[in-house]
């Protein structure tokens, strides 16, 4: 099998990126593959290549439907016919695309997320669909070591039985060796098989910069680097603020989040892709499928929950391999903030219960129903009607989530989708005996195809433009079709959506476990730590401290970072900076010296030794004592 004609005459690409043949090829004998490749490596080609090499269905699971319905709009751009199931969808839209799947033999890709797996509907159909490959998306959800632990990943293993034969393709841009190992047992590998690219980005300069004027700095930074941009930060109201205060100075900015409609989010990604907007200022939903190559930095205004986070946000920068940055601007009252968000990310079990209690009532699911039921969600709304502290309660459902009580989806945008209900002779005698509603009908079929066969996308703006009516008139033609049973008329949903993974029980019937609870927490402890270790730090090359986060033994100094650049003011050779560094240690690791002691009978010049030993003591490797003597500190990382 020529995989390359398969590249060639689908992406326009003449050859494979590092290690994506390696891992298509291991797929295609059958081999069960973990991929770890890094933001923008190209790891969608690793399945859907052999996928489309091998006659059959691959299964893609993924927790992101943004990301989902991405590729399967590009998918079938280049002709390739691919579906979803996803929260949000019709009980009538499911079951023509489990059919599509099921019996279309020229359907090549099935996406769903990893709670659809466990429905009976799912598992009945299974067995019908002829799967050639199982490739599981953001593969690190399914450890416990993670920093996004899904439990409902861990139903991938099960379905495995039902598959037998089948291999399994795991991807993830980001993994620590715990969860390298962990992924792979919890999928069931018959025998360990990774490939893993490096994490190094030699093009990409990682800086911290520690301020107590964040915002001025971040505006000087925006006018003084050229170029498309990223900046992040925390919540979608300073998205806006962000964008406005840099297009009050001149720059070219917008700002994005899960919040905007899908006709917006496409607008502004356009206009950024196509260089008509320099700056995005964006929440974290930001970059999910979006590829552009030149990236020149990437900002981040707030502190990142993890390192594993910050690596794939701060990767989106120079993806065309040439030079780019990635900037973390902190202060001081940075670090409390984090913490105060962990401690709200864990809010006590009772209250726990009692939001799953308040939810059902405000879903108005009774007590024994509810599973798989899909409902539309306002947490302002929620918070407000039960006067729950809206982050308090938006962590109590990301608890529930865990837990797979519920599957909490934030922000679905399903625009609204159609599909003719009647066959083609049936749908002819309706527009005989209903002339009035004819040229409308005939309007749909001229503008969209496969009308009869799957759920199709519609605007019904556009149609308003082509018909010179208000969108209301389309609207209430559609609606009278759907009424007629002509069409099944899935109108636009927008909001997040709460589904029930199991009936509902009484809230006194919640069982959260302490210990789970507890090694969640701790987990998250672990994290943010090492977020705060990376920003405050001020000893370590910053390239270094994410290499070796990420099991590399030993990764060198970039030598472009602000730690690297202020070492490098020394006018000391790295290899020589080592030397004297271990001289020094040697001296001091068990004693407390005097200074002159210190320098005295050095193999290395006072001068240089004295420089070493000064950014030693500015950087927190070496402390003086009450006697005024000095001494190593041992808690201190080893360089």
């Amino acid at each position: 099998m020529d995989f390359k004609e398969i590249l060639k005459q689908y992406w326009g690409y003449s050859a494979f990126r590092e290690l994506q043949e390696d891992i298509i090829r291991s797929v295609y004998q059958g081999k069960d593959t973990l991929g770890l490749l890094p933001t923008g490596g190209g790891k969608s080609i690793t399945f859907q290549v052999p996928a489309l090499a091998k006659p059959g269905l691959c299964l893609v699971i993924s927790p992101l439907i943004a990301l989902m319905k991405d590729q399967v709009e590009n998918l079938r751009k280049k002709g390739i016919k691919a579906t979803l199931i996803v929260s949000g969808m019709s009980f009538h839209e499911i079951m023509i695309n489990l059919d599509n799947a099921c019996f279309d033999k020229e359907m090549k890709f099935l996406y769903v997320s990893p709670e659809r797996l466990q429905t009976p509907l799912f598992r009945e159909r299974l067995s019908t669909m002829k799967i050639n490959l199982i490739a599981v998306d953001e593969a690190h959800c399914i450890s416990q070591w993670g920093y996004d632990f899904r439990p409902a990943y861990l139903n991938i293993a099960e379905i495995r039985e039902y598959l037998r034969g089948v291999p399994v393709l795991a991807l993830t841009a980001t993994a620590t060796p715990d969860v390298v190992d962990d992924i792979q047992e919890k999928l069931k590998f018959k025998q360990k098989n990774v490939f893993q690219k490096s994490f190094e980005r030699k093009n990409l300069t990682y800086s911290v910069k520690q301020t107590d004027t964040k915002i001025n700095d971040f505006i000087e930074l925006c006018k003084k680097n050229q170029g498309t941009a990223v900046v992040y930060v925390r919540n979608r109201r300073k998205t806006v603020e962000m964008a406005n205060l840099l297009i009050k100075n001149g720059i070219s900015a917008d700002f994005y989040h899960a919040g905007l409609s899908m006709s917006e989010r496409s607008r502004k990604q356009d206009n950024w892709k196509n260089n008509q907007t320099r700056i995005m200022v964006s929440t974290n939903a930001f970059g999910m499928g979006i590829d552009k190559p030149d990236v020149r930095f990437v900002i981040h205004l707030d502190l990142p929950d993890s390192l594993e986070a910050y690596f794939q946000e701060a990767g989106r920068a120079g993806r065309d391999e040439l030079e780019a940055k990635a900037i973390l601007l902190v202060e001081s009252a940075d670090r409390d903030q984090l913490i105060k968000n962990f401690e709200a990310a864990f809010p006590p079990l009772e209250m726990v219960k009692n939001v799953y209690h308040a939810l059902g009532n405000y879903l108005k699911i009774p007590i024994g129903s509810g599973q798989g039921i899909d409902s539309l969600f306002s947490l302002e709304d929620f918070s407000k009607l039960y006067k729950f502290n809206p982050m308090v309660a938006y962590n109590a459902l990301k608890l529930l989530d865990m837990d797979e009580y519920i599957s909490l989806s934030e922000d679905v945008d399903h625009p609204s989708r159609i599909i003719f209900k009647t066959n083609r002779e049936d749908l002819y005698n309706f527009q005989i005996q209903h002339p009035k509603d004819d040229p409308f009908i005939k309007l749909l079929l001229r503008t969209y195809s496969g009308l009869f066969t799957e759920y199709v996308r519609i605007d019904e703006a556009s149609i308003a433009k082509r018909t010179n009516l208000p969108v209301e008139k389309i609207i209430e033609w559609l609606r009278l079709l759907h009424k007629y049973d002509i069409i099944d008329y899935n109108e636009q949903k927008k909001g997040a959506v709460i589904t029930y993974i199991t009936p509902r029980l009484d809230s006194n019937n919640i069982v959260l476990s302490k210990e789970v609870y507890s090694i969640r927490k701790k987990r998250m402890q672990h994290r943010i730590e090492q977020v705060i270790n990376y920003a405050f730090s001020n000893n370590k090359c910053r390239s270094q401290l994410l290499l070796m986060y990420f099991g590399d033994k030993n990764p060198y100094r970039c030598g472009k970072c602000d730690v690297c650049l202020q070492r490098n003011e020394l006018n000391i050779s790295a290899y020589e900076f080592d030397l004297i560094v271990e001289e020094l240690k040697n001296k001091i690791s068990e004693n407390t010296l005097a200074f002159e002691d210190i320098i005295e009978n050095t193999a290395f010049p006072k001068e240089k030794t004295t420089k070493v030993f000064q950014w030693l003591l500015d950087n927190g490797k070496i402390t003086q004592t009450k006697t005024l003597g000095y001494r190593w500190v041992k808690k201190a990382k080893e360089e």
